[in-house]
Formats: C-alpha cells, sequence, structure tokens
C-alpha cells in the first residue's frame, strides 16, 4: 500500500455520490475472530462494484475482533471504500482523536460514530466501559477537528482530517417520539449522514420518516435506510424477542413460515429487495445500508435483484 497515494486520494466517494442525488448503496463486513487476512479479502470480494462503501465494524457485540482501522486499511488497500466504525466503549477521548488522525492520514474518509454494545452482552462482561464521551459528543468531536482544526482540547490541529462523519439511528427504540428529537441532536452535533437499525416495520419507519420530514431533518443529513435479510425463520424469531430495539412484526414471521422449506432464505432476499424499492421512492431516504451479517457472498445477487446495480464508479 502506497501511503502517500493514499495521502493524496481525494474525498469520500460516499459523500459525492450522496451529495450529486444518487441513491447509495453500502454494505458491512465484519472483521475477523484472529488475524487471518486472507478472511477480510475474501469477504471483500463480493463487495467490490456492488456497493458504494463497507461498513467496518468496531468489536460488534462487545466481542473482540480484528481492530475497525486494521480491516479499514485492508479495504483501502482492495480499492474498497470503508466506512471506519469507532464506538465510545472502548478508548478515551485522547485514543480516539489518535486514531482519527491516523486512519484519516492512510486514506480512510468515512466514519461512523457508536455508543458501542455494553461490555456485559460480550465475550469480556468483565471489561470496564470507558465511555469517557457518548456517540452525540463524538460527533461534535469529529466536527470540530475537521471543521475547526482543533482537538477537543483547545490545540489546533495542522493537518485535520477532513472525515465525512456518520451515525446511527434506531426509529424502533422506546419512547418512539423520542427517535426523532434524538436524530435532531445528531445532526445539530454535527452528522452528515445516517444509518438506521434494520428496518422490518414499514408502518413505523414510514411514520419516522414522515415526522422527520416535517421537522426539516431529511434536508439536513443523508438517511440511509438499514436492510437486513432473514436467513431463517429462527433468525427473524430470534431477533424479535431477543435482540433489543429491534420490531419484528407478526405478519413477517407469518409470511417467512408460509414459504416451502428450503425456500425460506430467498424469500428473505425477496423482502428485503422489496423493502429496497420502497426506499428508492421514499421521501427523505436518500441510499440504503444493507447489512448482510455473515452473508456477504449474497451481496452481488440482493444488488443485481434490487436493481442497484452498476454503481457510480469512484472518481
Amino acid at each position: 500500500m502506497s501511503i502517500q497515494g493514499n495521502n493524496l486520494k481525494s474525498g469520500s466517494n460516499l459523500e459525492k455520490i450522496l451529495k450529486s442525488g444518487q441513491f447509495a448503496f453500502t454494505g458491512e463486513l465484519g472483521p475477523p475472530r484472529g488475524t487471518d487476512v486472507k478472511e477480510v479479502i475474501e469477504k471483500a470480494q463480493f463487495l467490490k462494484g456492488n456497493v458504494d462503501s463497507v461498513n467496518i465494524t468496531d468489536n460488534q457485540t462487545a466481542v473482540v475482533r480484528m481492530a475497525s482501522w486494521a480491516a479499514s486499511l485492508l479495504l483501502v488497500q482492495e480499492g474498497l471504500e470503508p466506512n471506519y466504525q469507532m464506538v465510545c466503549r472502548d478508548r478515551n477521548r485522547l485514543a480516539m482523536q489518535a486514531d482519527i488522525l491516523g486512519a484519516y492520514a492512510l486514506g480512510i474518509r468515512n466514519m461512523l460514530c457508536l455508543s458501542g454494545d455494553h461490555c456485559q452482552f460480550g465475550d469480556h462482561p468483565d471489561a470496564k466501559g470507558v465511555f469517557d464521551i457518548d456517540s452525540m459528543q463524538l460527533i461534535a468531536m469529529v466536527k470540530q477537528m475537521r471543521d475547526d482544526a482543533k482537538f477537543l482540547g483547545g490545540a489546533e490541529i495542522h493537518h485535520p482530517p477532513k472525515i465525512f462523519i456518520g451515525a446511527a439511528s434506531n426509529p424502533f427504540a422506546d419512547p418512539f417520539d423520542w427517535r426523532v428529537q434524538r436524530l435532531a441532536k445528531k445532526i445539530e452535533a454535527g452528522v452528515d449522514f445516517i444509518q438506521t437499525q434494520c428496518i422490518y416495520n414499514m408502518e413505523k419507519f414510514r411514520k419516522f420518516i414522515h415526522i422527520a420530514g416535517e421537522e426539516g431533518l431529511t434536508e439536513k443529513v443523508y438517511i440511509l435506510a438499514g436492510v437486513t435479510p432473514f436467513k431463517s425463520i429462527g433468525m427473524a424469531k430470534y431477533m424479535k424477542s431477543k435482540v433489543p430495539g429491534m420490531d419484528v412484526p407478526d405478519e413477517v414471521i407469518k409470511r417467512l413460515q408460509g414459504v416451502e422449506k428450503g425456500k425460506v432464505a430467498q424469500e428473505g432476499i425477496n423482502m428485503a429487495c422489496e423493502q429496497i424499492e420502497e426506499f428508492k421512492s421514499m421521501k427523505g431516504v436518500h441510499g440504503v445500508h444493507l447489512m448482510a451479517i455473515e452473508w456477504e457472498h449474497k451481496v452481488p445477487e440482493i444488488a443485481a435483484q434490487a436493481k442497484v446495480l452498476p454503481r457510480p464508479k469512484p472518481e
């Protein structure tokens, strides 16, 4: 990898696509639980040419994995654009700012600011969560570093990181009435784009995006609707009953149950593609974030069926 080449690389491809008014299509890749570079590269091949950028998760579900920045650099080498995720759980503001500078210096142009799942849910439940700042403060910190060229402590940054700032939004967490207000606070903090939680309750999401539109928020931030295809009925039931903040309506599970055995996974893809088709014309939605959890090999098929190909080529 040419570090100098990455330094000279133009800005975020995802930012250019969204600002041009095109419908964005992003993917996701979970780093391995080890040092196998080949595993990252093999997954990346299914995403290449099919998505505009790729989220690289940061110890998702509080389970130890290869560092997000390291896996992001592997994607840069492969010609893919990463969305570098950073959670507040594992590091303080000094480490965060240092990692942001390093990531940008090595060619990373997008960043997703997250709080992070609590340690008790992962494989090190006795680990101490840091949470020096929260996701809202992290957004504001990155914006200050980028736009004001200042560290959080006030010192000047001589070559500031021009990061395209992202964050997450869950339209389905309780209380629902607070969801749009929380989105507004992230916009006020300085977020550029939002990726939502997996959407299954379309009626509730339509209400969320309508209210956000009425508040003028969809004119201030790019919103990418989260889509995760079901692989099985068991996955749907688990997400309905075991995953906090997830809203899986009974009719979704009934539809999967009504499918011939062996064809449930394809029906899950069909449902996801139907959602994507609606999102393309939904006012206030600027793209889709496809979270094909450990199903990267299905991304080319989903992208083709959803008619989001070909993707715009990076400049």
